[in-house]
């Protein structure tokens, strides 16, 4: 039997100020399809990332104004494969279950990531999730970015599924971000709008743009924390629900989120004065962004339930430098209401 030809998506990673002067696996690395060096390695070990037309070598350095061109091999998984991964539940009942995802986790497969995802976790963890809308997504009513830490609401059944997806469809559920903030904001509270696309030059990124290009994006934002040395703790209440929309909205707003690099962050460290706190932020493994909160009306009891996940280990160096508030050291499982 004749083997079918491996296919390809192409990308095209158009190198930023923020990029240049980077052994190209870690530029590579910031593009959300590859996501880690190794990933990025293999692709350049294979000849796949060029530069007009010449593959580029392990060793190459970026220059601003590179447009790299990355052919990324599909793979199709029809059949998911549990993966043995210790998962945070604070709530799980014959309806859904609460997780907090820890930073560096993909939501679902993707190129990289075809079995070592928080799908794959799940079903290591329990054998009742809704198919869903999509069968490499089981469960899934929302997702977070990769290197976002913090808090999901996974389906087990249909009903479930079709209930949450409605919550987060009309915008009626409660989703509460912290996050650390270089600068400090003019006015202590406010909300950010704007309208959001892919950026036309660098399609790893996303960037505001005219109504008529972008998806409506509103963000509220609350400054709780403010320390000299130059950062802030926002609290962040979503509008609506775009890909990278806080982290957008942050970094247009002049206040990049701490370790976001792809947004503007490593311009923002080396204006800090403080030796220390930029090896603080140096030794960071993502930036700073937490969904702190979720709230939504249960699909069987329609009680409004409300959870808060503690800041993660990964972040308390940066915290507890800047001496801000801790919260709750626990997990937090609240009713809200009752019908």
């Amino acid at each position: 039997m004749e083997s079918k030809p491996q296919e390809f998506e192409s990308l095209v990673l158009t190198i930023t100020p923020e990029l240049h002067d980077l052994r190209i696996d870690k530029a590579l690395a910031t593009v959300e399809k590859i996501g880690t060096r190794s990933q990025a390695a293999r692709l350049i070990q294979q000849g796949l990332v060029r530069m007009n037309g010449r593959v580029l070598k392990p060793s190459y350095l970026t220059v601003t104004g590179d447009v790299i061109d990355i052919q990324i091999p599909i793979t199709i998984t029809s059949v998911l494969v549990p993966y043995e991964l210790k998962l945070t539940v604070p709530y799980e009942d014959e309806d859904l279950l609460v997780v907090n995802k820890p930073a560096g986790l993909v939501v679902h497969p993707a190129y990289g990531h075809a079995q070592d995802t928080l799908v794959n976790a799940l079903m290591a963890h329990t054998s009742d999730l809704s198919q869903g809308f999509n069968e490499q997504r089981p469960g899934l009513v929302h997702r977070i970015d990769k290197d976002t830490s913090g808090l999901l609401v996974i389906a087990k059944n249909e009903e479930a599924q079709r209930f949450l997806a409605l919550q987060f469809q009309n915008k009626t559920t409660h989703r509460l971000y912290r996050a650390l903030a270089f600068g400090k904001f003019a006015e202590e509270s406010g909300r950010i709008e704007s309208f959001l696309a892919r950026h036309q030059e660098d399609r790893k990124r996303v960037a505001s743009t005219t109504e008529d290009k972008g998806k409506r994006a509103a963000t509220h934002y609350k400054v709780v924390g403010y320390h000299p040395t130059g950062i802030s703790l926002v609290e962040l209440k979503l509008e609506t629900g775009r890909t990278h929309q806080i982290r957008v909205h942050l970094s247009e707003s002049g206040h990049p989120i701490v370790g976001d690099n792809t947004y503007g962050a490593a311009k923002r460290l080396k204006g800090l004065k403080s030796v220390h706190l930029r090896k603080v932020i140096e030794d960071l493994p993502r930036f700073a962004l937490h969904a702190m909160e979720l709230g939504f009306v249960h699909p069987r009891t329609r009680e409004t339930m409300r959870f808060r996940a503690p800041w993660p280990r990964d972040l308390m160096p940066l915290i507890e430098h800047c001496e801000f508030p801790l919260y709750d050291l626990e997990h937090v499982v609240e009713i809200v209401s009752r019908v």
